[in-house]
């Protein structure tokens, strides 16, 4: 017997007849005596349509208000596998992140989980029943709100019950069947890669693979939660029920880098074209000059990615470019222009026709050349890099979109990742 997490994305969902799918696949693991608690997320397209409801209501609008209008799209899904799952003949219930009950910070909209009292799921799951969770929210206890958990919290919803009840791993059934060494849609000769290491996956997730969440990764790895990523759209009669001998069988394991035998220098290429670049010009090269231009910005909740700066041969002034979401560059100059009395004078501009593809492995931490061998290969295709970002397993360029697809192919031929 497994105690075994089940999460299922909005497109496992998307309808009844996905619903009864989903339904089939917790059947088979409950059949071979396994505890199953399942985490979906909205019926795909729900949450786009509450949320255009709740600006077409009021452009300023309160953040309590909008949780409670956005959090409904999982209890619609939790409550029709429930009823599925009874009419199957299983024990099933639906419970709701205030039910847990989930414990957030009191960041409406992107609050973060502060803890989960799991003892009456234990006892209910002991007692051969499925528990059906609402994904992507919990309670803000400060005012016993709900308050939901930002894009892709369903997946960092089903990490933390994985915790609070001890599970022996955590399925996230999405439309791909693993984790693979690139896009398969850009790449044909993609892998799938059997295993990858927590933090390998981070790494892919940060810089634009789509597969996982990135707090959903960071919370498995701090509790060593092993992760599985498999394919809800595979017959469920084709697949095995979980146990703890055959989790290798199918889909990708992301686990402790110690339970990877064999590590490949590079492990995958991550591509992300939703960025943009600024580039801020004569900017006066003083001491605390950095802190006054990305302090307002974090005070704005705008992430900044990738930093290049270079002074200028005056030695007085310094141009600095980076890189923030796509979706926030108008915020961004907003706040960097507001902000012009105590940065000083400044040219500015900015760009969002710009792609960052990331050459990410464990094995780059006792291998040289990695880098040389890339920038190589991207001059002799005429690519040029426009900057460039290093950490211990990843290299990240920044480049023109219109040469990313052929940057990746090229770099996933140059680090022998292509199938035979």
């Amino acid at each position: 017997m497994a105690v075994v997490v089940m999460k299922f994305g909005g497109t496992s969902v998307a309808d009844v007849d996905r619903i009864r799918n989903v339904a089939r696949h917790v059947k088979r693991e409950v059949d071979a005596g396994n505890q199953v608690a399942v985490v979906v997320s909205a019926m795909a397209g729900t949450t786009n349509q509450l949320v255009s409801w709740v600006r077409e209501a009021s452009v300023l609008h309160d953040a309590r208000e909008y949780d409670a209008v956005v959090a409904t799209g999982e209890q619609v899904t939790a409550g029709l596998l429930a009823i599925v799952l009874q009419s199957m003949g299983l024990q099933a219930r639906s419970w709701q992140g205030w039910q847990i009950p989930i414990h957030t910070s009191a960041a409406h909209g992107s609050a973060r989980i502060s803890g989960i009292e799991g003892g009456a799921l234990r006892e209910r799951l002991a007692q051969g029943e499925v528990a059906v969770v609402t994904g992507f929210q919990g309670l803000e206890p400060d005012r016993n709100r709900v308050a939901t958990l930002g894009r892709g919290g369903s997946d960092t919803s089903a990490v933390a019950i994985a915790v609070a009840i001890k599970a022996d791993v955590c399925d996230i059934y999405t439309d791909v069947d693993g984790v693979y060494t690139t896009d398969p849609r850009i790449v044909s000769k993609a892998q799938r890669l059997p295993k990858i290491s927590y933090e390998e996956m981070l790494e892919m997730a940060s810089s634009g693979s789509k597969v996982l969440q990135t707090r959903s990764v960071e919370l498995a790895m701090t509790n060593h939660v092993r992760l599985r990523v498999l394919s809800s759209f595979v017959a469920p009669d084709k697949m095995r029920a979980v146990s703890l001998d055959n989790l290798e069988d199918i889909g990708t394991i992301v686990c402790d880098e110690d339970e990877i035998m064999e590590t490949h220098i590079v492990s995958g290429i991550a591509y992300a074209k939703d960025e943009a670049k600024i580039t801020m010009l004569k900017v006066e090269d003083k001491p605390g000059i950095a802190a006054r231009i990305f302090g307002p910005l974090a005070d704005a909740s705008i992430n900044v990615d990738m930093i290049v700066q270079n002074v200028a041969a005056d030695g007085r002034h310094t141009d600095m470019t980076f890189t923030v979401q796509a979706n926030v560059l108008p915020r961004a100059l907003e706040v960097l222009k507001a902000a012009k009395s105590d940065i000083g004078n400044f040219d500015i501009s900015a760009s969002a026709d710009i792609a960052k593809i990331s050459v990410i492995g464990i094995g780059m931490r006792s291998h040289a050349g990695v880098a040389a061998k890339m920038f190589k290969a991207l001059s002799d295709k005429g690519i040029n890099i426009i900057a460039i970002s290093t950490s211990e397993i990843k290299i990240s360029v920044l480049i023109d979109a219109a040469y990313a697809e052929l940057a990746v192919r090229t770099l996933h031929s140059l680090y022998g990742l292509d199938a035979d």
